[in-house]
């Protein structure tokens, strides 16, 4: 395929889907309910939402400088707020575009090489990576009576015995496969698979490793947090339970690769969770919408400012270095 074409497929495709999505899920719900429902909120939950939310990306740019240090590079507190806002502003126009250009704002402001700084960001995923799944865990452990009996209500025993059975099977050939195979494809997994446990490690090795894994937790206990709390601003999603909570988190969270930002997906991908515990299907929704409008409000608003004060705040340091 043309590099160019592939290129604006990547930016076109995700769009499009949100553009489908943010139609379909109001065609299940109507603006005019949308409305009612943001009307009739409380908005002291949205807003400490809101504020939680800002918290963990304070902590995620704090977090940033522990693997900058090691290299030689003191960056600014500033500069790190500022470049995390960006990046999730920017992710909204193109995919992934966000990470590219916070290293380069590294590199641009504080004089750190762009392929350092964009190795710490991926490291800082596989951090992330990590994390995710262990939420994912919890959740399984904790739900597992519940998940395990509407298994059982929706599908036959036999049948999830089988694909069971059957995924082990594939799993394990699939492993022995990448590990003796020399295709391209193998080679690709395996190098991605060695960097990613690399960069799990690397984090023990770190001078502050414990206070980088105290604000990962942080990041991410503030994300569940943020979710949890802005529940209790809908009136028909009182007395949620934690598993529908987790259950909604862990949906949403993959929601956001699948469109910019999250657009469309982000409602449709809580009603989904929330369905599988009988909450109706307008609050759930509504909630999707009121829980995507507000972190994104936060972002367009943080994201806006400083892209706009970044040139602004390292003025000194570039008319010195002209």
């Amino acid at each position: 395929m043309d590099k160019k074409l592939k290129n604006i497929l990547k930016i076109s495709l995700p769009l499009l889907l949100g553009v489908f999505l943010v139609w379909y899920s109001l065609s299940k719900v109507s603006i005019d309910e949308l409305l009612e429902y943001a009307k009739n909120a409380d908005y002291t939950w949205i807003v400490l939402g809101m504020f939680l939310g800002f918290l963990s990306h304070l902590s995620r740019a704090y977090r940033w400088r522990y693997q900058l240090e090691p290299m030689g590079y003191n960056v600014k507190f500033g500069n790190s707020v500022m470049a995390v806002f960006a990046t999730y502003l920017i992710n909204y126009t193109i995919p992934r575009a966000g990470e590219v250009a916070r290293a380069s704002i590294l590199t641009n402001y504080e004089g750190v090489p762009f392929e350092k700084a964009f190795g710490t960001i991926v490291a800082e995923r596989i951090a992330d990576l990590i994390v995710m799944f262990g939420i994912i865990g919890i959740t399984l452990f904790l739900q597992f009576d519940f998940i395990y009996q509407f298994l059982i209500e929706k599908f036959d025993p036999k049948k999830i015995i089988i694909v069971l059975v059957g995924g082990v099977f594939v799993l394990v050939l699939f492993l022995i496969f990448i590990k003796k195979s020399k295709s391209k494809i193998a080679l690709k997994i395996r190098t991605f698979v060695n960097g990613l446990i690399e960069g799990a490690l690397s984090i023990f090795k770190m001078k502050k490793k414990w206070a980088y894994i105290f604000h990962t937790l942080f990041i991410w206990g503030m994300y569940v947090l943020m979710f949890y709390v802005t529940t209790f601003s809908i009136a028909e999603l009182d007395g949620i339970t934690i598993g529908a909570v987790l259950i909604g988190f862990i949906s949403a969270s993959f929601s956001i690769a699948a469109t910019n930002g999250g657009i469309g997906s982000y409602p449709l991908a809580i009603y989904a969770a929330f369905s599988i515990f009988g909450i109706p299907e307008d609050p759930s929704i509504a909630f999707g919408w009121i829980m995507w409008a507000s972190q994104t409000l936060m972002i367009i608003i943080f994201g806006g400012l400083s892209l706009i004060y970044l040139p602004i705040y390292n003025r000194k340091k570039t008319s010195e270095n002209v």
